[in-house]
């Protein structure tokens, strides 16, 4: 059972999608009510580009605290529970609280994992990677699962200015 799930999801990442290549999305990604310690303005761009077989996501990141690392994940929900989720990797920001990722894989209305039904992955959620930069900075220093180590900070973007079930991945199609 575990090898066959393991091929299906290889094979969905694999797989083509449905978008034609050079098709693209942007949408912007919203500071998150809990990151007190950012200015309100802070705020994420994602632009999704369609290569054929596979996206490019590339995501750049404003106001965020300087020399820190935060952690990308997809998300089946646009807030808590985020439901099943994937780490996707590490955006680092610049003096400025600047940062740029470019993730390469499936972003689009191909997203899914496979638990007994199909559930779609169809937003992002991007976390600080230490809760004790979070703290630091004079946010909350609460731990949370959302770094590869499983010690993440605090939520500091998402998409949930999408509603729930009807995030911006499902846009490209």
């Amino acid at each position: 059972m575990r090898s066959t799930l393991l091929a299906l999801f290889l094979s969905v990442l694999t797989g083509i999608a449905h978008a034609a290549a050079g098709d693209s999305i942007s949408f912007n990604m919203v500071h998150a009510d809990g990151a007190t310690c950012l200015p309100s303005t802070s705020r994420g761009r994602v632009t999704v580009n369609d290569l054929g077989s596979v996206q490019d996501m590339h995501i750049e990141v404003f106001g965020l605290t300087p020399r820190n690392s935060f952690t990308t994940f997809i998300t089946q929900h646009n807030s808590i529970p985020f439901g099943l989720s994937w780490y996707q990797g590490e955006i680092q920001t610049d003096a400025h609280g600047h940062g740029v990722g470019d993730f390469v894989g499936i972003f689009s209305a191909e997203s899914f994992i496979v638990t007994d039904p199909p559930v779609q992955m169809d937003h992002i959620g991007i976390w600080f990677a230490d809760p004790n930069d979070a703290a630091n900075a004079g946010c909350s220093g609460f731990v949370t699962p959302f770094d590869g180590d499983h010690e993440g900070g605090i939520l500091v973007l998402s998409t949930s200015n999408f509603p729930d079930n009807a995030g911006p991945l499902l846009m490209l199609k």
